[in-house]
């Protein structure tokens, strides 16, 4: 205690001074007096002093209780009442302003000294206690989940800014109402009241959690969708003094699930569609060599027929008409399968790009006999920027192929034919 700095406020100057050598004498050695309820409010804002020895009768305008009121509340120094009268008035004065006690003149020095050592005590303690407090309040405040905390009753006591924000209600509107107030939960599904995590939690002293459909009503109606759960709160003897609900929005957290629920789905879709598509590959494939091989047997037979002699000429036009069919089954067959490789075909890349400027004329050079027999003459109209063309090249050929073909058959003898290109638009990707 030779460290402690009391200030003793007294009106007489002769006790203030005897007040002084009694601290000494209890080796209470740095201290200040004075008499004026002035000089004392000077004095705590110049020294802050540890503990206030305060007289309740002062000279001046305010008394020692009224000063006393001023220097607990500014400046949290705990005073200890000196006084000659203790009558009822004057204690229920002394209540109101929260003393640490007070000490009937004349005392003796023992019970001064164990009354500031008690004093400081319970200052020091009420003081981490407020600090502990003070920093527990700034931790929940600062937890980025909502948090609502009640007594042993039910009753809201706390609210951090994210359960205000969720809930809708503000802490000094929540603070003495019933949780389920202001915590109103519903089923998202059936629409039917759930039990509130908290009331559990209180009667059963476990911590309790909610299912995935639980949505929270906000004051203003609005349904958000959270998880959370209850703990009681229990002190040292394991007395449930309240509950703690920690709640959070998990709006997100359930687009994100229906996302990937719906990525699996769309991944098991393809891996079927991927199945079936092979299993067509393999059915087409074989019927289309089961077709094929019947046909070139009809083919070569029908020529086999052809170059016999002596057939009727009536003869020779049925089998022409044989053989035509099986050139257009032929033909279909071959339809069938660059349709079933266009929808097996992986994504066309720059790479499978056609020049037309180098592609078109060796097409058009294939029907150079043909053309010249009948006398016909063919124009390539082909822009020199004219961009590549991506497209499957076997596909491309089969309908330039075509074109041309019916171009010449249906083209008078030394007509002529155009073949012309051109770009619509081009795109940008």
């Amino acid at each position: 205690m030779n460290n402690v700095n009391i200030l003793v406020v007294e009106d007489e100057s002769l006790v203030a001074k005897d007040i002084q050598n009694r601290l000494k004498k209890i080796r209470i050695c740095c201290s200040y007096y004075c008499c004026f309820w002035e000089e004392a409010i000077k004095q705590v804002t110049e020294f802050c002093p540890d503990l206030v020895l305060m007289d309740i009768q002062l000279k001046g305008k305010m008394d020692g209780i009224e000063a006393a009121q001023k220097i607990n509340i500014s400046w949290d120094i705990p005073v200890i009442y000196l006084t000659a009268n203790a009558d009822d008035t004057t204690l229920e004065r002394l209540k109101g302003t929260n003393p640490f006690g007070y000490i009937l003149k004349p005392f003796k020095e023992k019970e001064l000294k164990t009354l500031i050592e008690i004093t400081l005590t319970k200052h020091r303690l009420e003081r981490e206690l407020k600090q502990s407090e003070q920093w527990l309040t700034t931790v929940l405040k600062s937890i980025g989940d909502a948090v609502i905390t009640s007594d042993r009753t039910g009753i809201v006591n706390f609210m951090n800014p994210v359960a205000e924000a969720l809930t809708g209600w503000k802490q000094e509107d929540a603070v003495g109402k019933d949780v389920t107030e202001v915590f109103n939960i519903t089923h998202a599904e059936h629409r039917t009241k759930i039990e509130n995590p908290l009331v559990r939690a209180l009667q059963e002293g476990v911590i309790v959690g909610i299912s995935e459909e639980t949505v929270l009503i906000t004051r203003n109606g609005v349904e958000i969708p959270i998880d959370d759960s209850a703990a009681p709160i229990k002190d040292d003897k394991g007395t449930i003094t309240g509950v703690v609900l920690v709640f959070r929005d998990i709006t997100e957290f359930k687009k994100a699930k229906e996302a990937l629920q719906k990525q699996i789905e769309q991944e098991r879709l393809l891996a079927e569609l991927e199945k079936i598509n092979e299993l067509k590959d393999d059915f087409l494939s074989t019927v289309s060599h089961e077709l094929r091989t019947p046909i070139a047997n009809m083919r070569m037979a029908i020529q086999m027929l052809k170059l016999s002699s002596g057939l009727p000429e009536r003869s020779q036009r049925y089998l022409e008409i044989l053989q035509a069919e099986c050139a257009r089954e032929s033909d279909l067959i071959d339809n069938l399968l660059d349709l079933q490789r266009l929808e097996t075909t992986s994504y066309l890349v720059l790479e499978d790009a056609v020049s037309l400027q180098d592609y078109l004329p060796s097409i058009i050079e294939s029907f150079r006999t043909r053309i010249q027999q009948r006398e016909q003459t063919i124009q390539l109209n082909l822009p020199p920027d004219v961009l590549p063309l991506v497209i499957d090249q076997a596909s491309l050929e089969r309908i330039l192929v075509e074109l041309i073909n019916n171009a010449c058959k249906y083209t008078c003898n030394a007509g002529e034919i155009v073949l012309s290109v051109r770009q619509e638009r081009e795109f940008v990707t």
